[in-house]
């Protein structure tokens, strides 16, 4: 029997996942089908958020929980950890639970009975389509689920900060003469050649935004050295040759999961080096040319005194400002490079969390900059 939940915004939000689930559902290849994980029902995703939600705003030994929650019965996982005793979902239960889950990967399976929802054991290895919640902090919770074809970040459904809750909009209108930024949201990806969709950018994003010290990326059309006019030469650290990990094994047998292995692992390698103060320069084929790079305004450029602001959420509606108002140093240079380079894109990582994407759009005849941070957490 479940208890009434108490936290409003899991109401509000509960049919909205639903829906979601349903559409990628309804738009996954027949041969996926069968893989899939089991439709969320509203009443369980509203019970599993309210459980996690109080939970979260709560302490164990002074720390906060972290915690990610899948919805799917043990034999949907792939060899999963059973406890020998069912530990009913709970507050309470979460928050002892929490300290033997916090690394990434490892989720705890909850299922129901004629009692309500339990907590089984942990997965580590879930279906796609797998509805999930994270706890990330006090009050502040990301539903999401694995790609249907299994690679890289979760994607994001929503994200609930205490009372406010933001539906991520892969529809976004606002990117709609970017197809650069079009590459971030989780419906409308470039597709590779296989019909795949291609990731790398996303992944690179979340590797930056790990890492916490903030980060420049510059991406600029292959074969061209006129993004070196937007540069101070000469350059500190280039690349020479130029590193070709990530392009040479998106070239290699596709053989599934060591594939993808090694694919994220050269993704991590490029995007260590956006640690490093200065801009990290990469071309759209993701070969590095150079790190620690210094951005500066072309000179036959005007400096970019106007832009406009969107963000991938549902109701969210785009701003016209000036580049000094988005952010600091960082912003204002990705958006002049863009200015002046405008076959190019950039990547910015805050140090307080926020991620933003630069690209020129013909149509406003402007810099373009896409908030991304809801889709990174």
């Amino acid at each position: 029997m479940l208890s009434e939940p108490s936290y409003l915004a899991a109401r509000m939000v509960a049919p909205m996942v639903e829906a979601h689930f349903a559409r990628h559902r309804a738009a996954a290849k027949p041969q996926e089908e069968p893989f899939l994980a089991l439709k969320p029902e509203p009443y369980l995703v509203e019970a599993v958020i309210d459980a996690a939600f109080w939970a979260s705003l709560r302490r164990e030994e002074g720390h906060p929980p972290k915690i990610s929650l899948a919805l799917l019965p043990p034999d949907g996982a792939q060899y999963p950890l059973l406890f020998g005793q069912r530990r009913r979902l709970t507050p309470y239960n979460l928050l002892k639970l929490a300290p033997a889950v916090e690394q990434p990967g490892i989720h705890l399976g909850v299922w129901h009975d004629e009692e309500g929802l339990y907590v089984w054991g942990t997965a580590t290895n879930i279906p796609p389509l797998c509805f999930v919640l994270e706890v990330v902090e006090p009050g502040l919770l990301v539903i999401k689920h694995r790609r249907s074809d299994g690679f890289g970040k979760f994607v994001n459904v929503a994200i609930l900060r205490g009372d406010q809750l933001q539906m991520v909009d892969a529809e976004n209108a606002a990117v709609n003469d970017c197809p650069a930024l079009q590459a971030f949201l989780p419906d409308r990806g470039l597709l590779t050649s296989t019909g795949e969709t291609n990731t790398v950018l996303v992944e690179l994003a979340a590797v930056m935004r790990a890492h916490g010290r903030g980060g420049l990326v510059l991406v600029v059309p292959p074969g061209s050295n006129r993004w070196k006019e937007s540069i101070v030469q000469p350059m500190v650290y280039p690349v020479v040759p130029a590193y070709t990990g990530i392009a040479d094994v998106q070239q290699q047998d596709q053989s599934r999961r060591k594939w993808q292995d090694k694919l994220q692992h050269t993704i991590t390698i490029v995007g260590g080096f956006t640690a490093v103060d200065g801009a990290t320069v990469i071309t759209q084929e993701y070969d590095l040319l150079a790190f620690g790079a210094k951005v500066t305004r072309a000179e036959a450029s005007t400096p970019v005194d106007r832009m406009v602001l969107s963000e991938p959420v549902v109701g969210s509606i785009a701003k016209r400002m000036h580049p000094a108002q988005n952010g600091g140093t960082r912003h204002l240079a990705a958006a002049q490079f863009v200015h002046d380079q405008r076959d190019s894109i950039a990547l910015v990582a805050s140090q307080d969390g926020y991620f933003t994407v630069f690209a020129w759009s013909a149509t406003l005849d402007m810099v373009h900059a896409h908030r991304i941070d809801v889709l990174l957490l």
